[in-house]
């Protein structure tokens, strides 16, 4: 079995050297640039297996479907550049039974500010990153997008370190970006979110965080989370019903 590991990235000088070191194992690792202003496209061409290509952004789902086009081999492992493969992670890939599943899930270790989160949600926070790509692919969304498939998933034993967020500044320069995306994947499916979506469903997102996922148990960080992801959810629904309000405007 050959692999090939995908990553999508924009300026991301700070976090692919790492990234890559923990991808020793892969046969080939595609990089998609979406428009990087910084080293990052000098980390790609000194790497030996690295092969580089630059492609106007066009969403989460698409960006990385094209990385998984370009791949050389069917089973491909994605990541993000502020992802590492644990050494636990890597043997099990390289002993994955990829006759008898079409792609295998993975425990991610979520970490924010430098500190590894264990509720919330945040753990073991499963993804579908190791897939034949001639069976499963990315769902087309702008943003939060999955591997779908339709066959036998199998569990990876090791977790895929994931430094989340640096801190308060990084979540929410991210979130105001994410938010958008959100609010207009709400708008394209037709929903209509009303006064509930920005007042119930925000106070739900913290009350499932910090008591049903016992984030709690996080002490302030848990409660901080729990706020922001709050906050987040606040602001997708806000903006849905902004666009929405624009639509109805410009008609």
């Amino acid at each position: 079995m050959k692999i090939t590991a995908t990553i999508i990235a924009k300026n991301e000088e700070k976090n692919l050297p790492a990234c890559l070191e923990s991808l020793d194992f892969a046969d080939e690792i595609v990089v998609v640039d979406s428009g990087s202003t910084d080293r990052t496209g000098d980390i790609c061409r000194s790497h030996p297996k690295v092969r580089y290509e630059i492609r106007e952004w066009d969403g989460f789902g698409r960006q990385k479907n094209a990385a998984a086009d370009l791949a050389l081999n069917d089973w491909v492992f994605n990541i993000d550049a502020d992802e590492r493969v644990s050494p636990e992670l890597r043997a099990s890939i390289l002993a994955a039974d990829v006759n008898r599943f079409d792609g295998f899930r993975v425990a991610r270790e979520n970490y924010f500010g430098g500190r590894r989160i264990r509720h919330c949600g945040w753990y073991p926070d499963y993804n579908l990153r190791f897939y034949n790509r001639q069976r499963c692919r990315f769902g087309e969304r702008l943003v939060h997008e999955a591997v779908e498939y339709s066959g036998p998933v199998g569990t990876l034993v090791g977790n895929l370190v994931h430094y989340t967020y640096q801190g308060i500044s990084d979540y929410l320069t991210r979130m105001d970006r994410y938010s958008t995306l959100a609010a207009q994947e709400v708008v394209k499916a037709g929903k209509r979110p009303g006064i509930a979506a920005v007042t119930v469903r925000p106070l739900f997102t913290f009350v499932k965080m910090f008591l049903f996922k016992k984030g709690f148990l996080e002490g302030y960080h848990g409660f901080l989370l729990s706020v922001l992801y709050g906050v987040y959810t606040f602001a997708k629904y806000a903006k849905a019903r902004e666009i929405r309000a624009g639509e109805t405007h410009g008609r």
